[in-house]
């Protein structure tokens, strides 16, 4: 006979998420505008190739503390929500509360207007070389981008997965050919590269205040940042206490490798002047790569 003392099992979500679509979620989400927004920031604000280097690399370990520490509270709290439900179990639902409206109404729209406006930017600089696109222009098709985000989120699991993990493979390509183009020129002994990494010039008018450093450092985070969205769906990750950490410290350490390969490419086309004064860098390296090669 069926036992009428026993209590119903409470909502469990499906676990559509393994190894595979982990790493796609994180790294997905870290690489982004931010590796063709901020080099330029960085550079500007530490002034010298060398020095810019160890602050991309310098945001890859602060990232990946930080991540571990993230990961420990993941397992031992093995449920959806991130931030909000840790505050939720640790601290109780007043400052819980407090930590989702500051997340709904502001971190999280200013975030992705940030990144959609970044994305449109890129998208329309193509079909206004030379001069900077409308505003208007950027701001609809950034629109458009939110808009097509949520839906494709909001309709299935899978489906929002398998694209996420499509746009990471097209990211990663899209790196991969910018590092492979770098690694020609410099194997065709560039100029610029050489003139960027020689020793007397590496660290040639490094800024070392705290401020400038600060806001660099701040600036190289904002390019890494992303590698907590996978504590936001952990009830939907198969063994999360095995996938969990093995898909953020695969997944920092594949974006780590990549913006610091990323960023010596620029700089074997790119004299620091050229890339802190663009508006967008990689649209602005394949034309120099393009000349520099029709040049050699």
């Amino acid at each position: 006979m069926e036992d009428k003392t026993q209590k119903p099992e409470g909502l469990q979500l499906k676990r559509h998420i393994g190894l595979v679509g982990g790493v796609a979620i994180v790294s997905g989400t870290m690489i982004g505008s931010g590796i063709f927004m901020s080099p330029k920031f960085v550079l500007g604000y530490v002034g010298s190739p060398g020095a810019s280097m160890l602050i991309w690399a310098l945001s890859g370990v602060i990232s990946l503390f930080a991540a571990l520490s993230y990961i420990e509270v993941g397992t031992i709290i093995p449920e959806s929500g991130g931030d909000f439900i840790y505050i939720l179990r640790i601290y109780g639902s007043f400052p819980a509360f407090f930590a989702a409206m500051t997340f709904i109404l502001l971190l999280s729209p200013s975030s992705i207007a940030a990144l959609s406006i970044s994305i449109a930017q890129y998208a329309m600089a193509p079909f206004y070389p030379g001069c900077a696109p409308p505003q208007l222009a950027v701001k609809c098709v950034a629109a458009f981008c939110i808009l097509i985000v949520a839906i494709t989120n909001a309709l299935n699991v899978r489906v929002a997965l398998r694209v996420q993990v499509v746009f990471l493979v097209a990211k990663v390509v899209s790196l991969t050919f910018i590092v492979i183009g770098g690694l020609v020129e410099v194997i065709r002994s560039s100029t610029v590269f050489e003139e960027n990494f020689k020793v007397e010039n590496a660290f040639k008018d490094t800024q070392y205040s705290l401020s400038t450093l600060g806001m660099a450092v701040f600036q190289g985070l904002w390019s890494y940042s992303g590698w907590d969205n996978l504590n936001y769906v952990t009830e939907e990750l198969n063994r999360p206490e095995v996938n969990l950490p093995r898909a953020v410290l695969i997944a920092i350490s594949l974006v780590t490798t990549l913006y610091l390969l990323v960023n010596v490419s620029y700089l074997t086309v790119m004299t620091p002047k050229e890339l802190v004064s663009s508006s967008a860098v990689a649209v602005t390296w394949g034309p120099k790569r393009r000349q520099g090669s029709v040049l050699l």
